[in-house]
């Protein structure tokens, strides 16, 4: 049994991109279609028993028409030729308020053949061309679905985690007690698994998070783990296969060196007859690349700009296509020396570009709202004495004696001169 697992889709997400010229839309959209693309033809083209998606298939909670239309295409090209599809419900696929439909709801609504959607825990039996699979599903759920307000008055933020955590252990004990052990199973749930390296998804968080910890998921009961919600795909456990698959395209710079995709898992009965085993690889994707040129600028150079373009043309090949972030660091004295004009030209094959400076200005103490260097020596003693408050009659005896001492010392330079 062959079976794609991916996550994270975030259809929507619009960061660095520009208007398409023939459609209007970002053209970021068209980069996580064209991930999503490359998937759904591995899918076709390698005839897998089941593709299995683990939540968040849009950035907002309110995709618009156009992102529903371009996801259900893609699900639906899977579904005709028929390979079953299964779609966990993410805590990005959940509406605003209790009530309203969930993203993905529709494919259930209308009964879409080979669609499966997963918006409260159960475990679903998979007809597949290899024959059945076991899905216990744990979608994300909201705190309300989960604990009554009697529950929760008399604790704070720390003890309904730890509720949340007894909620959620009980529920996937409750699926090994009921897989069949004849057929392969499989978790899918959207959740945070206490210890996984976080990625971009802590910017993009909604609300604040409940975790469960690794041994609440990686069941030996179960042939393999599915993960979505980390956009960093990570192996949390070799038995069983604990993954996150990460998310499918590059979301911003934090996932720069991240190589992106699905994972490949293949399921066999075991030589004893007595377990599924489990096997897995991660097949990337081409997607948009991210790059950045940091560059550290002497005041010393003559011909600041030419060097900039120098350290460009230098990744050419890297900064065609890709999304490009230029970090200038420069002093002062040379700063208006940049042309902002070449910089740009230079970086005109980039599909997306930002320019950061950072200024290096000499420290200059500050007397007020006056520079030290600005202020004489008389001035600056009458502000340290306000500074500190002195009574009007002794900071005017003091000004007095300062300003002889000031005229005096003044004086003797002069004759040394």
């Amino acid at each position: 049994m062959k079976i794609v697992h991916f996550a994270d889709l975030h259809l929507g997400v619009e960061t660095y991109g520009r208007p398409d010229r023939a459609t209007g839309l970002s053209s970021r959209l068209n980069d996580f279609l064209g991930a999503f693309d490359q998937l759904v033809d591995y899918a076709l083209d390698n005839k897998v028993d089941l593709v299995l998606f683990c939540g968040d298939a849009y950035k907002s909670r309110e995709p618009s028409q156009t992102q529903q239309r371009e996801f259900a295409r893609r699900i639906n090209r899977l579904a005709v030729a028929g390979i079953p599809v299964f779609l966990l419900i993410g805590n990005h696929d959940l509406p605003n308020a209790i009530g309203r439909a969930t993203s993905t709801e529709i494919f259930d609504i209308l009964a879409v053949q080979n669609v499966y959607v997963a918006s409260q825990p159960d475990i679903y039996r998979i007809p597949t061309a290899s024959g059945d699979v076991q899905v216990a599903a744990l979608p994300w759920l909201r705190r309300s679905s989960l604990l009554s307000r009697e529950e929760t008055k008399e604790l704070n933020f720390d003890g309904i985690n730890e509720k949340l955590q007894q909620i959620l252990t009980g529920i996937t004990t409750d699926f090994t007690a009921r897989l069949d052990p004849t057929l392969p199973a499989i978790l899918a749930a959207h959740v945070w698994v206490a210890g996984a390296t976080a990625g971009s998804e802590k910017s993009m968080t909604l609300g604040q998070e409940h975790a469960l910890l690794l041994s609440n998921v990686a069941n030996p009961a179960f042939d393999y783990v599915a993960l979505g919600h980390i956009h960093k795909r990570q192996v949390l456990s070799e038995n069983p296969p604990t993954i996150y698959a990460g998310s499918l395209e590059r979301l911003d710079f934090g996932e720069e060196a991240d190589n992106k995709g699905f994972y490949i898992v293949d399921i066999e009965p075991s030589e004893t007859g007595s377990k599924q085993e489990a096997t897995y690889q991660f097949h990337p994707v081409a997607g948009r690349r991210f790059l950045t040129i940091s560059l550290n600028l002497e005041a010393n150079d003559t011909d600041p700009t030419t060097t900039v373009v120098r350290a460009i043309t230098e990744q050419a090949d890297k900064v065609a296509d890709a999304i490009v972030r230029l970090q200038l660091t420069l002093p002062s004295e040379i700063e208006g020396q940049l042309s902002d004009a070449e910089i740009r030209e230079a970086l005109k094959e980039a599909h997306y570009f930002t320019v950061a400076r950072d200024i290096k200005r000499e420290v200059r103490l500050r007397i007020g709202n006056r520079a030290a260097e600005e202020i004489t020596p008389i001035e600056a003693l009458k502000a340290y004495l306000e500074q500190k408050k002195v009574s009007p009659a002794r900071a005017k005896t003091l000004l007095e004696y300062g300003e002889r001492l000031i005229q005096g010392e003044t004086g003797q330079e002069q004759e040394k001169a």
